[in-house]
């Protein structure tokens, strides 16, 4: 998704958010992340305080062709909205169209509980850095890990995808098997990759 994002040519606006729609955005990010609305509210407002001044950046890009994101958009051969939300220019979470909030990779280094994990073998490493959607395989081999089926995670979730033999994640996805029929199935895209590693939203620290 951000394989080719320049804040200073793709960036279309860039605002602070009002008080009320600033409310809005964080009750809908912990709504998806209950996590976060843990003990009333603590760990959204360490990320994103009350009082502080949330700023959207819209950034509309062409994406035909681009591999990874077909389950998070309605329209391959148009421009597609993605709105980032930051605070002091740092981006915290994003959003495409009206879909589901995602947190960014660095973000998800600091607090590590905000999404599922899922673990791909080495052999997978330099396709997921090349942003390439992982295979059913990385995550059934030997050094791949799935959650037990007692806390199997659905088809349509965000997860933290690790990588054998690295301690923090590589990259988020959207799974889109559940990680039951993931074992099952043992083939094909388990897993369409979002952000990662090196990518031009992670080498970006501000807006």
């Amino acid at each position: 998704m951000f394989k080719k994002f320049n804040p200073k040519e793709d960036i279309s606006n860039q605002n602070v958010l009002r008080s009320s729609v600033q409310r809005g955005i964080r009750t809908a990010i912990m709504t998806q992340y209950p996590v976060l609305a843990a003990d009333d509210g603590l760990l959204m407002e360490a990320i994103w305080p009350k009082k502080g001044d949330g700023e959207l950046v819209k950034w509309s890009v062409f994406i035909s062709g681009v591999a990874g994101v077909e389950c998070l958009m309605s329209d391959l051969s148009s421009r597609d909205h993605i709105s980032i939300y930051a605070l002091e220019g740092e981006p915290l979470f994003f959003q495409q169209k009206n879909g589901l909030f995602f947190p960014t990779l660095k973000l998800l280094h600091k607090y590590p509980q905000l999404l599922p994990q899922v673990q791909v073998d080495r052999g997978a490493i330099r396709f997921l850095l090349a942003g390439a959607n992982m295979m059913c395989p990385g995550f059934t081999s030997a050094g791949g890990r799935l959650p037990p089926p007692a806390e199997a995670i659905p088809a349509g979730t965000p997860v933290a995808i690790h990588c054998e033999g690295k301690e923090e994640a590589a990259a988020i996805g959207l799974t889109k098997l559940s990680t039951e029929d993931i074992k099952k199935v043992n083939k094909d895209i388990g897993v369409e990759l979002v952000t990662y590693l090196g990518d031009d939203l992670w080498t970006n620290n501000k807006l």
